[in-house]
């Protein structure tokens, strides 16, 4: 882990969002999460921007966790509506006021049908009052929907649409982040052309930046292919965190196997994707 973040360092991230579904912590014990978060924090030691992603249903742990990583020095945490029982839109805000009440530490949004409820634009407009809820991270793949809560929203309140295929546009129409997204790290060497268009978009230099996005979609369509297309299907992550395994080990980073009962890619899976890596040439 230590290794990795200093390879994401060295590529010059922007900051590191940790602790999702992508790191498995559905699957983890608590002393685990807890752990983690440690190494993670120690690691990182102030040199990028730290965010933690809490998903539990419980308010007093989700308390807990946030005292925890501010202690570590984190900026913030992507905090996701309970998955049970909480369902009516005074419940869940009463969940989120219950948390800003108790907490500091800036709160972004995860808008996404994991939870078994996507937030409303009513219930986002009184979200957004909280004094310390800051973004959204519009985790339901509908284009639509960002660009409407954009518009609706308060202007200084950030929505992140977290696919890279709509970056570039995303920025012509107010967008600023891709938050708690892995195409910087999965694109490999090329990961400099994302950097270079997103510079030259906020330039205004929309043809150059056209091109630079041009030339990644070969990337973005394995991605979509073996990602995101099945998450769209089944709003669950856990057998295709081994697709981003697999990727991470071959652009050099350590990864390993998937937690059990969750099953790795087979082996000829595994070669199936290497094989798609290798022709786009991200190493």
């Amino acid at each position: 882990m230590r290794e990795n973040i200093d390879t994401y360092i060295d590529w010059g991230v922007d900051g590191l969002v940790v602790g999702g579904f992508a790191s498995e912590t559905w699957n983890m014990q608590p002393e685990e999460w807890f752990r983690f978060h440690d190494i993670v924090g120690d690691a990182v030691n102030g040199r990028t921007d730290l965010w933690s992603i809490i998903l539990d249903p419980c308010a007093d742990f989700c308390l807990r966790k946030l005292e925890h990583i501010e202690k570590l020095g984190f900026s913030g945490a992507e905090v996701m509506n309970p998955m049970t029982q909480l369902r009516t839109d005074s419940e869940i805000f009463d969940f989120f006021k219950y948390l800003t009440d108790r907490s500091d530490l800036a709160v972004c949004l995860y808008r996404t049908p994991v939870s078994g409820k996507v937030l409303s634009l009513e219930l986002m407009k009184r979200l957004v009052d909280l004094e310390t809820v800051v973004c959204v991270k519009q985790g339901h793949l509908n284009r639509k929907e960002s660009l409407l809560l954009r518009r609706e929203l308060r202007d200084d309140f950030i929505v992140s649409d977290p696919i890279e295929e709509f970056f570039l546009d995303d920025l012509r129409r107010g967008g600023q982040v891709l938050f708690a997204e892995f195409s910087y790290i999965l694109y490999g060497k090329k990961r400099e052309v994302l950097r270079s268009y997103y510079d030259n978009a906020l330039r205004g230099e929309w043809d150059a930046a056209w091109d630079e996005w041009l030339s990644l979609r070969p990337i973005w369509n394995i991605y979509e292919d073996e990602f995101m297309g099945p998450l769209s299907q089944t709003a669950a992550y856990a057998r295709l965190i081994g697709v981003i395994k697999v990727w991470c080990e071959f652009l050099g980073l350590h990864a390993g196997p998937v937690t059990a009962p969750v099953q790795s890619l087979t082996g000829e899976e595994r070669e199936r994707l290497l094989g798609k890596l290798q022709a786009v040439d991200i190493v």
